[in-house]
């Protein structure tokens, strides 16, 4: 068994979902059952665990060593096995939620510990959908049974690049080299209009899980967004069923 990852949990998992994800828990506050908002919390710490996994290691060797533990770990649920001693995981294992479709996630996030960018589109958006796009189609199941994945693809592509795009104003670029700043944010705006089609099979329900999607816009301006704008941007989004 490889060596358990870093413990940043200190004050709980919602909270430390509050602090690492924000946008993600904001939206998870217009969950009202409050097993399935615990579910929700968990699988956006699980994707927390995940997404940080390149910035805390100083080589790829390591990064794959981390990841693969929480590959196991989804693995060994998927078994039958206790969960490991992590919140997370003992979380996840108590939601019910398909330990091998998380296993996949942690795979997905090896291709955040290659040094080049992503080649064209195609691998941007398949990276996108093995990761945030999974994330979300997970979220949403929780929520509601009846939801589809396939319609929040397109809502979790434009999150997913307005954050690809944040990442590269940190100093660290994924996108295609030729992108510029105006090819992002057309391409967001590409996703949100198909999403609007997509979004129209989604149970009302579901729709915290897409919820942060309505940030993308500004985001990937590079805008910042205070919180009180993120609470009135997520009602909106929750209240109409758009992004």
């Amino acid at each position: 068994m490889s060596a358990a990852p870093e413990n940043p949990y200190d004050s709980g998992l919602d909270d430390l979902v509050r602090r690492m994800d924000n946008d993600r828990w904001l939206a998870s506050r217009f969950v009202s059952d409050l097993a399935a908002r615990s579910d929700v919390v968990a699988l956006v710490a699980f994707n927390y665990e995940l997404a940080r996994v390149a910035g805390g290691v100083t080589n790829a060797l390591m990064g794959e060593i981390r990841l693969t533990w929480w590959r196991e770990a989804m693995e060994e649920l998927a078994a039958g096995k206790a969960p490991r001693k992590h919140p997370a995981v003992e979380a996840l294992a108590a939601s019910g939620v398909d330990p091998l479709a998380l296993a996949a996630m942690a795979e997905a996030r090896l291709a955040d510990l290659e040094e080049a960018p992503f080649a064209d589109e195609a691998a941007v958006l398949a990276y996108l959908d093995a990761t945030a796009g999974a994330l979300a189609g997970l979220m949403a199941r929780r929520l509601d049974a009846s939801a589809d994945p396939a319609a929040v693809r397109a809502a979790a592509r434009a999150y997913g690049l307005a954050g690809l795009w944040r990442l590269k104003l940190a100093g660290r670029s994924r996108l295609p080299l030729a992108w510029t700043a105006a090819d992002v944010e057309t391409r967001v705006a590409q996703q949100r209009k198909a999403a609007a089609a997509e979004l129209k099979a989604l149970p009302i329900a579901a729709f915290p899980a897409v919820a942060p999607a309505a940030l993308a816009a500004r985001q990937a301006k590079g805008r910042e967004i205070s919180e009180l704008g993120k609470k009135a941007r997520l009602t909106w989004s929750v209240a109409t069923g758009r992004i």
